[in-house]
């Protein structure tokens, strides 16, 4: 009974002094979000991050895609495995709030000579045995919030792998609309090499038909059959760019290597209403800033767990069993226990102790930079996809025109050369070659369209929900 009533009054003394000293509570940095979209005066309070991926990805072939690599895909399946381990992390940090329990059974043999214990007859050998039955319990009081603070941080670790997992579905659908995208502009791009190589073959035949007519000379020929090769030798470099995006498309889909289906560049329309949303809306849509943050409330987490080691712990032990010579006894007049309460202040660890605390805080300014390098990050990201969707419509405009005139400059410089001589061969091929760069720009400027839109959505944090 001393003894318990001493332990109670430990306790209480204790629970008073930490009454005085308490954790600091974590508030989220003063972040100024107002100018993080450069060229962004009205932002609408509702972007599109809010949409639903199949909301902006109508194409039924490009949601299968999306639809298998969510479910397929390896890196999601890691980061999935990855957060049930930190779940078991933090139902850890759980139990460190109950007593520990174990327990044992033994048996000791003795044997003892009858010289040792100075018997008066010959040299005889005793032999005895202890039954032992032992359960020990041990429980630290949580006086100073050290187990609380690293329950936050357990679970801050837990949010920022969610977070992690997160961040990669984000990139596992962005990686494959723009894969998508830029097989359907390999294709588009092939067709239109193609068929400039079947024009240019027409082209060959009509010259040598002049030559044989005088009308052309053979060097002029020469020159027309090298500027058909100049499109067929872009044939292997376009084929090899399908295969290797097809390639690309089937890892993110967790599969072997094979053939993609997919529909058309022409039937696909890029998303026009670009809504960004309010910039602050970044801390709760994009995932890898809400990973930098739940990092940044571990750190501080830690700060306050490596504070306690400078307080004294209030650890209370008790130990109780049966104990006993003989089997038959051993649940009658054998039970022993004892309860423990024991204070240990830090004396020769102070080294140690400022050490851990000068890490933690080193980890916590670390976390801070993080957090703030995250979220400047998010905004370059929009105001660069945004501003590079604008620069691709008003592309596409004028390269149509441009694709227009030199069309007609082709024809006009064929006709010319047949019938007039103010011309010659290399002002044909001098407005072939500008047509066929032109058009292949074409298909870069709608496939940049298609992708800014794309990085637009994961960059505003769309994606996840």
């Amino acid at each position: 009974m001393k003894l318990k009533l001493s332990i109670s009054i430990l306790t209480f003394g204790v629970f008073l002094l930490s009454a005085c000293v308490k954790p600091s509570i974590y508030q989220q940095p003063n972040v100024n979000t107002e100018d993080l979209y450069r060229g962004v005066e009205n932002a609408d309070s509702t972007g599109i991050a809010s949409l639903e991926w199949q909301q902006l990805f109508t194409d039924p072939i490009l949601q299968d895609l999306i639809e298998t690599g969510l479910a397929e895909n390896l890196n999601l399946k890691i980061a999935v495995e990855r957060i049930a381990a930190v779940q078991a992390s933090f139902r850890e940090s759980e139990l460190a709030f109950f007593p520990s329990l174990s327990a044992g059974l033994s048996r000791t043999e003795n044997q003892l000579s009858s010289q040792a214990v100075n018997f008066p007859v010959g040299s005889i050998r005793l032999a005895t045995s202890t039954n032992s039955l032992q359960l020990n319990t041990s429980w630290e009081a949580d006086i100073w919030g050290k187990l609380k603070s690293a329950k936050k941080a357990a679970y801050a670790n837990l949010m920022k792998e969610d977070a992690t997992k997160r961040v990669i579905q984000t990139e596992l659908i962005a990686n494959i609309a723009n894969a998508y995208y830029g097989l359907l502009a390999l294709d588009k791009q092939l067709m239109v090499t193609e068929q400039t190589v079947l024009n240019r073959k027409e082209s060959v035949e009509s010259m040598r038909a002049l030559k044989d007519a005088s009308y052309v000379t053979e060097a002029e020929v020469m020159q027309a059959e090298a500027n058909l090769y100049s499109a067929e030798v872009l044939i292997p470099n376009i084929k090899k760019g399908i295969r290797e995006t097809e390639n690309i498309l089937s890892f993110l889909l967790g599969s072997p290597s094979s053939s993609i289906r997919r529909s058309s560049l022409d039937i696909q329309r890029a998303y026009a209403d670009l809504q960004t949303g309010l910039p602050a809306e970044l801390l709760q849509n994009r995932p890898d800033v809400q990973e930098a943050e739940f990092a940044l409330v571990a750190a501080f987490e830690n700060v306050n767990v490596a504070k306690t080691y400078f307080y004294p712990s209030l650890t209370i032990t008790a130990s109780g069993g049966f104990n006993s010579f003989d089997l038959k006894d051993f649940f009658n007049r054998s039970i022993f226990y004892n309860l423990v309460g024991g204070l240990t202040q830090p004396i020769f660890s102070k080294g140690r102790n400022e050490a851990r605390l000068a890490i933690a805080e080193a980890n916590q300014k670390q976390a801070i930079y993080a957090f703030q390098q995250s979220l400047l990050g998010a905004g370059q990201e929009v105001s660069n996809a945004l501003f590079a969707y604008q620069t691709a419509v008003e592309r596409e405009e004028i390269r149509g025109k441009e694709i227009e005139s030199l069309t007609k400059a082709a024809e006009y410089t064929k006709d010319l050369l047949v019938y007039s001589s103010n011309t010659n061969y290399t002002d044909v091929l001098n407005s072939e070659q500008a047509l066929i760069v032109s058009q292949l720009n074409g298909v870069n400027d709608k496939l940049e369209q298609l992708q800014s839109v794309v990085n637009l959505y994961k960059a505003l944090g769309g994606g996840w929900e």
